[in-house]
């Protein structure tokens, strides 16, 4: 009877060390290596308020290895979306990460109402204490420079474009072989199968406006027609289709302002929504999280309930010029159509919760 008691007594003793062990050295050792296998990633952004917000969500991703922010001055101004991004990345101790300001310049320039956000953003409350950007770096030298390492290390990156696709045009169109240094092309822009934003609200005059285009096409048409003409990466895009029901709704600001008494992140993100939040119908009403949506895809491309490949145009010229056509010849270009709205919004709030 001793002898079986023993044999039990030993037996636990094992089970409990096994479990000791696991927990302390294993499964940290496991931990580790998830975070080794983080995805490099480029963000290209034009400072519009949803965009840093994509950024701070960017910076509490484990599994995402930020190689470089760089600005467009789209829907922004130059030196002012720089500072406020700056600003952001002194907030989440990631100055290692270097910043800089694209060359690019479009055709249709976005309205200095929404330009201007970039301004009110960095001087929201937790932001004031903080400096300006130490110096303004080209955005296609740092992008030029990122692809060939990428090369050089076999480890391709994934390019976030919240913004138009100029710069990968002034950069690939010159040096075409650097297409090999990108894995994948995850892009918010254009409308497919519901009416662009150029005129709700009424951003610019009627003769100008169509009811097909969305901004970051209709900025630079003629360089997103070539980037889906002369490139082969994967491209994963998020439309307006799908961008617009990411609603900035009542129920989600107030948790996020709750959440705000105690954690730092969602009082940042909170600060910036109200800069747009309320605002009249002249000035940019039915502001969606349209880029924090396509931001959530580098972590949870399962929250993504329908999705369809495609092939896409671009028109360039004339009445419609910065719509998307759907075209037998066309670019071929995975386009996501529906989420999971539940699970989105606690996703969000709970990464904000830091």
């Amino acid at each position: 009877m001793y002898q079986k008691v023993l044999k039990t007594a030993i037996r636990t003793g094992c089970i409990l060390l096994g479990i000791f062990l696991f927990l302390n050295i294993v499964n940290p050792l496991v931990a580790n290596a998830e975070n080794n296998n983080s995805k490099p990633v480029i963000y290209l952004h034009d400072g519009a308020i949803d965009e840093y917000v994509s950024y701070l969500l960017l910076s509490t991703m484990d599994s995402v290895d930020l190689k470089g922010v760089i600005i467009v001055n789209a829907d922004c101004i130059d030196i002012p979306a720089v500072n406020t991004q700056w600003k952001f990345q002194q907030f989440t101790g990631q100055t290692d990460i270097p910043v800089a300001l694209s060359r690019a310049r479009g055709w249709n320039p976005f309205p200095w109402d929404f330009r201007k956000q970039c301004i009110q953003q960095g001087n929201v409350g937790l932001l004031n204490d903080y400096e300006s950007a130490p110096g303004y770096p080209s955005g296609e030298k740092l992008l030029k420079k990122s692809l060939k390492r990428a090369i050089k290390n076999k480890e391709p990156v994934t390019l976030l474009v919240n913004c138009p696709l100029t710069p990968l045009y002034l950069v690939l169109s010159k040096n075409p072989e650097l297409e090999k240094g990108i894995k994948r092309l995850i892009w918010m822009g254009g409308a497919i199968n519901v009416p662009g934003n150029l005129g709700n609200p009424p951003a610019i005059p009627k003769q100008a406006a169509n009811q097909e285009a969305e901004w970051n096409v209709f900025w630079d048409p003629s360089s997103t027609k070539w980037v889906f003409k002369n490139t082969s990466f994967p491209i994963i895009e998020f439309p307006l289709d799908i961008t617009d029901n990411a609603k900035i709704t009542k129920e989600f600001l107030t948790k996020l302002k709750k959440q705000g008494e105690k954690y730092k992140y969602s009082r940042l993100a909170f600060q910036s929504y109200s800069i747009i939040t309320g605002l009249s119908e002249v000035n940019q009403a039915g502001y969606e999280m349209w880029d924090v949506l396509t931001t959530t895809f580098l972590e949870k491309p399962g929250l993504i309930t329908n999705s369809s490949e495609l092939k896409l145009d671009v028109i360039t010229e004339g009445k419609k010029q910065g719509a998307l056509v759907k075209k037998k010849k066309g670019r071929k270009v995975r386009v996501m159509f529906e989420f999971d709205h539940d699970s989105y919004y606690k996703y969000v709030l709970q990464k904000f919760k830091k």
